[in-house]
């Protein structure tokens, strides 16, 4: 239920957990232009957007909104697992107990009776001008973020009445004052930060952690400063926007790399930096569905940036490769742009988990080839990387536990490129033979031919042959070739998991991503995860991923997650 969510604006402490609190708070649960330009005119606000948005200044780090029906909150309550669902039963009591009943509120008797569908909560970076004494975001402390949370009022005269008899504070006192006309209520004579209140609009009562928090929302409010009126705000929250949805939230990106400059423990590099000033925002919904939670998203581009999106939405055939009980697939639209996009954002990178450098120079030193020219030149088709587990008979003690599949349609700008791949391959085969010391030996699978790599002890360990003439396939591993030559009877495309977790929206797409939790799980023992861990990863039973490029500045996402339900 909303209960300890709401309460969150009685209290504030400073703690460094208050941001991922707000996430994983949002992670539970991640309409028109014009309409947005009146609102605070007094037009009616677009359900597309987060309620408070025209009030929440537009240098907010994040927000997030919440719903406040508590149907909602019982339905999130059927997922999981007995395990999940006592860590989340654990953490809301010690929300209510923190933020609500030691300041002598109930969420039932005082705020449910008044308050709207929703509630917004946004973090708030430093103004603009005001150099923090110490640094923001660092592991130790996060005093100079902010926090407002906005709660629409539906019961006017029950709001009113609590805003004008707040509860006898056990240190300090209540004052009033007045800015730009609109009352404050604020404390006064006790520790920490100053809880402020004021009503807005008579339509919201906005709580802050200090007056001149309040103060610039107020600003937001008068001078149309607000998330609603920042460049490319609605336009794109409005196409993550769902029925009902369980929350919303946003993220600034430029804001958020910039904060993250000044942790000494986490600082960005100057490139990494100037790669994510071109990005302005993300954003998202995410609703409960009978099977489990969904999450649509979109990020887009700042206006003034100079990089614009390659509009290649080409993914889409290669579960139709592959058989039924494949466990993971990721597929793409275009192997060779993909690995440039991550040279670019990486460089400098001092956090990114493969060095481009590095792994060029392992393969040109393993190999004697060119990553790029002798490999990625011709990769400019779709692509997938899976996993398929062997079955009961091909397994024996020298045998892996699964395969790994890689398929690439070889192609560039001009078409077809085989010939390139088929060049590549065949160097590739003589340093594994005489550098390797590995039989490569020419092989058939269901009459067609292959290449199969066979180590010095005998095992079989690779095999790489093409699928309708232009799609090279590669397996690595556990000796499945058989699973995708010929073209499956039963594919991943044809099973309910699948369909049921993969967007139909999206097609084509950017790329997709589909794992089978709860038989890789079951699969694989996973020693490195904790307990806590592996509670939630026993609560998933299927992962979905679906990206797509709307335009050149924005691209779309969809994620699925199919939970169990909670018995």
């Amino acid at each position: 239920m909303a209960l300890p969510i709401v309460s969150g604006v009685m209290k504030k402490k400073k703690k460094p957990s208050l941001v991922l609190t707000l996430s994983a708070a949002g992670l539970l649960i991640g309409a028109g232009s014009a309409a947005y330009w009146f609102f605070t005119q007094g037009q009616p606000f677009s359900r597309d957007l987060p309620v408070g948005a025209n009030i929440i200044p537009q240098d907010a780090l994040f927000a997030v909104s919440l719903t406040t029906d508590t149907q909602h909150w019982k339905k999130l309550r059927e997922f999981g697992t007995p395990e999940t669902q006592k860590e989340l039963d654990k953490n809301l009591i010690q929300l209510q107990q923190r933020l609500l009943t030691n300041n002598g509120y109930n969420f039932e008797k005082d705020i449910q009776p008044w308050v709207g569908d929703e509630v917004t909560i946004a973090v708030l970076a430093p103004p603009v001008g005001n150099a923090p004494t110490k640094p923001v975001a660092t592991d130790a402390d996060t005093s100079e973020q902010s926090m407002v949370m906005v709660l629409p009022i539906r019961n006017p005269e029950v709001a009113k009445s609590i805003l004008a008899q707040p509860k006898p504070l056990k240190q300090g006192k209540w004052i009033e004052r007045t800015y730009q006309g609109i009352p404050i209520k604020q404390t006064e004579g006790q520790a920490g930060e100053k809880l402020s209140a004021a009503l807005i609009d008579q339509r919201f009562i906005v709580i802050t952690d200090n007056a001149k928090t309040t103060e610039r929302t107020i600003d937001a409010y008068k001078n149309k400063a607000s998330l609603a009126t920042l460049g490319g705000f609605a336009v794109n929250f409005s196409k993550t926007a769902g029925y009902q949805p369980f929350a919303q939230f946003y993220v600034n990106v430029p804001i958020a790399a910039k904060i993250a400059t000044t942790a000494p423990n986490r600082r960005l590099p100057a490139q990494v930096l100037t790669q994510l000033q071109n990005n302005q925002g993300l954003a998202g919904t995410i609703t409960l569905e009978p099977q489990g939670i969904r999450l649509k998203g979109v990020s887009w581009l700042n206006p003034n940036s100079k990089r614009v999106l390659a509009v290649e939405n080409k993914a889409g055939s290669m579960q139709n490769r592959l058989p039924s009980e494949t466990l993971m697939m990721w597929s793409g639209s275009n192997l060779k742009r993909l690995w440039a996009d991550y040279v670019s954002t990486s460089r400098g990178n001092p956090f990114s988990p493969i060095k481009p450098e590095q792994l060029r120079q392992s393969v040109k030193s393993l190999t004697n080839l060119d990553l790029d020219q002798d490999f990625l030149s011709w990769m400019q088709g779709e692509f997938s990387v899976a996993v398929i587990p062997n079955t009961p008979k091909d397994a024996t003690p020298d045998n892996f536990r699964a395969g790994l599949v890689f398929m690439v349609k070889a192609s560039d700008a001009k078409g077809n490129l085989r010939q390139s791949a088929e060049t590549a391959l065949q160097s590739l085969d003589d340093v594994v033979k005489n550098q390797y010391q590995f039989k490569v030996e020419s092989a058939s699978v269901a009459g067609k031919p292959v290449v199969n790599w066979i180590s010095p002890f005998g095992t079989l360990t690779a095999t790489h042959g093409w699928l309708d003439g232009d799609v090279l396939f590669f397996v690595l591993g556990a000796p499945i070739s058989y699973k995708i030559v010929p073209k499956p009877g039963n594919t991943l495309a044809s099973t309910l998991s699948f369909q049921q977790t993969i967007s139909k929206e999206s097609n084509p797409a950017k790329g997709l991503f589909f794992l089978d939790m709860e038989r890789t799980v079951k699969s694989f023992t996973l020693n490195t995860a904790s307990p806590s861990q592996q509670a939630l990863l026993a609560a998933i039973r299927t992962i979905g991923v679906t990206t797509a490029v709307n335009d050149n500045r924005s691209q779309q996402y969809d994620i699925f997650l199919e939970l169990k339900k909670n018995k």
